[in-house]
């Protein structure tokens, strides 16, 4: 590629405290949602009992490898590496008055081994997890109390990091509430859609609330939110199929519109009322709500068509989305279509419907890796898909789309968080355990590994078309 990208782009990767961690009751730490789900976000949820066991209890023990791990994204070339704070680590019920000690110096402990790097970090508050105490004893972001619980989380951590972590993120994926509102607000499947809304509203004030808590703790930090960005295509160009894919866009865009501009956009209001929804919303809410994010961040992993024939109606087997299958695009092992030119296309719609700084925080290929004879692991397909869409970053950074870098999932094998498998690979680095929880926990790097490493020292000049 022969532009390079800006000298200032971070480039790394993103992980997640419940999905690399392990040490699930370590040090302190209490019951997060996450712990209730051992199969993953789809999967049952189970009420905890001594003695038992899940995937994710260990998952690839970063707590106790962090040093071995990010010294391997050192040697890549790291500049950004994002990761989330466990909630639970550092309030374990979610309502206590004063934080665990234990917890705040485990991170210490994790912000200076990426400072010996100079790797910046980017730490998401609330990545797919919130304490098990709130749900069970306030009824989850269902209930206002938790506003307040999450703020003095939000504080006690801007405090204690404020000198060493400079850029934020509120809510991992905060749409998909609407699709997992147990993993997202802490609510029961078959909540009601006024149920769910009044617990997103919680949380986007409460997100609102984060963004002044941020301004005013840490002056040169920024804060950003983090949507998935679930872009959908018309099948066909009837002006229906474009009418209800725009609708459909909007329920996403949502999320984004309000964290930004500040306020609960007209067509939101129409579909409340139209859909017989009822949210409360205090005036002081939504003086709170004016307080916006710094920039957009977002992940990227397919897009998929929107049609209002029944006839041609037929899901994708994406396991996060359902969405119509595009004839025009392959699809990976998991059923997820991979689109390139539609991160372009995100990113110039993003940029042209917020003029913020975007942030491309996730996207990565799940695939079934397989050692090979001499213990190599060639993951050309990997390869190829992070080229291709790298290759459209910088395609959108050429039409003047503004943006911040691109931590790419997960740059270490970790457990998926719609099933809990290890076998659904994104790394660059290989780490032995599998579905079952057999394995060494050894890492190991693949082909892609010193091919992220030239991306990274040529700063996009690599890629190739």
């Amino acid at each position: 590629m022969t532009q390079p990208f800006p000298a200032d782009f971070l480039w790394g990767g993103a992980i997640a405290a419940n999905q690399v961690e392990g040490a699930y009751l370590t040090d302190g730490k209490g019951l997060s949602t996450s712990d209730l789900q051992p199969r993953g976000i789809f999967g049952e949820i189970v009420e905890r009992r001594e003695g038992d066991h899940g995937i994710k209890d260990v998952a690839i023990d970063f707590y106790h490898r962090y040093p071995e791990d990010i010294a391997l994204f050192a040697e890549m070339g790291f500049t950004c590496l994002r990761i989330s704070i466990a909630w639970t680590r550092i309030f374990p019920q979610g309502d206590e008055a004063e934080p665990n000690e234990a917890g705040l110096a485990f991170y210490d402990r994790v912000f200076d081994e990426m400072a010996k790097y100079n790797i910046t970090p980017l730490v998401t508050l609330s990545h797919y997890e919130m304490p098990y105490g709130l749900v069970k004893n306030h009824g989850g972001w269902g209930s206002r109390e938790t506003i307040g619980c999450f703020t003095r989380y939000a504080r006690t951590v801007f405090r204690r990091y404020g000198a060493k972590v400079k850029h934020w993120l509120t809510f991992n994926e905060i749409n998909m509430s609407l699709h997992a509102p147990f993993t997202g607000v802490g609510l029961p499947e078959e909540s009601s859609k006024s149920e769910i809304y009044q617990a997103i509203h919680h949380q986007l004030v409460a997100s609102a609330a984060a963004v002044k808590a941020l301004h005013e703790e840490i002056p040169d930090g920024k804060i950003g939110n983090m949507l998935l960005g679930g872009l959908l295509y018309p099948l066909s160009c009837h002006p229906d199929d474009v009418l209800e894919t725009q609708r459909q866009n909007r329920d996403w865009l949502f999320f984004g519109d309000v964290q930004a501009r500040g306020y609960y956009p007209a067509y939101m209001n129409r579909y409340f009322r139209e859909n017989g929804i009822q949210i409360e919303i205090t005036a002081e809410d939504r003086e709170t709500l004016k307080e916006t994010i710094d920039f957009i961040s977002f992940s990227y992993y397919m897009t998929g068509c929107v049609t209002t024939d029944e006839s041609q109606n037929q899901k994708a087997r994406g396991n996060i989305l359902n969405m119509v299958p595009n004839p025009h695009l392959a699809s990976s092992d998991w059923g997820w279509q991979i689109d390139p030119v539609g991160l372009r296309i995100l990113l110039n719609l993003l940029w042209d419907r917020y003029q913020k700084p975007l942030f491309i925080v996730e996207n990565g290929l799940g695939a079934k890796d397989k050692i090979e004879a001499d213990g190599s692991i060639r993951d050309d397909y990997r390869i190829q898909y992070l080229n291709d869409h790298l290759v459209q970053v910088g395609e959108a950074i050429e039409d003047g789309v503004e943006v911040m870098g691109y931590t790419c999932w997960g740059p270490i094998d970790l457990v998926s968080a719609s099933k809990a498998e290890l076998s659904k690979r994104y790394g660059f680095i290989y780490v032995d355990r599998d579905d079952n929880g057999e394995g060494t926990l050894e890492r190991r790097r693949k082909k892609s590994f010193s091919w992220y490493q030239e991306v990274i020292r040529s700063n996009g000049g690599s890629l190739t078309r």
